[in-house]
């Protein structure tokens, strides 16, 4: 299971992962090189839920290009470049949209392009959060609550380490400026 957590505001934003995965089974692995987060071009994409989904984002997906018309509107990029792209690339590689899922959530991705995080479902739809808080997992609920109560970031995630079996350290950290 997965705790990720997106903190935005004027300057940028800052992605913070658990390291923590179990399989289907309740197997624990623990390894420094698989990591929840990681950077493709001008993005942190930030994965929870089925593995595949989240792999084939985070190491087999190109992003598109950020162009200075589309940093004057990143959700309409996100939604009518960014997403096409990444619906495209899953496909490819063998994930099937239609296929149900056994809990209701197959995946949920936390991505930020130009300073900017924005919440991704399993159907590919962008949302955004005006507190600018953001957290996808099996520990999200402690982590947006300690934040709303004015933790930080590295606070969230003792919380939500705290309350669920399924986050503990180390913590990965990846930020990004605002464009």
């Amino acid at each position: 299971m997965t705790t990720i957590i997106g903190v935005e505001d004027e300057e940028g934003c800052t992605l913070l992962a658990d390291s923590l995965t179990t399989d289907s089974e309740g197997r624990i692995y623990n390894h420094p090189s698989v990591t929840k987060i990681n950077e493709r071009g001008d993005f942190i994409i930030g994965g929870s839920g089925e593995a595949s989904p989240c792999d084939i984002a985070q190491h087999l997906w190109i992003p598109p290009k950020v162009t200075a018309r589309d940093k004057k509107d990143l959700q309409h990029f996100m939604i009518v470049k960014a997403m096409p792209s990444l619906r495209q690339c899953l496909v490819k590689n063998g994930y099937n949209f239609d296929e149900p899922s056994k809990d209701g959530m197959r995946f949920q991705f936390l991505i930020a392009v130009g300073g900017v995080i924005f919440d991704v479902d399993q159907d590919l739809v962008v949302s955004r959060n005006v507190p600018g808080h953001y957290s996808v997992g099996s520990g999200s609920s402690y982590a947006l609550g300690a934040l709303c109560v004015g933790a930080d970031i590295y606070e969230a995630m003792d919380a939500a380490a705290k309350l669920t079996v399924y986050t503990a350290p180390p913590y990965i950290e990846l930020a990004q400026s605002r464009i």
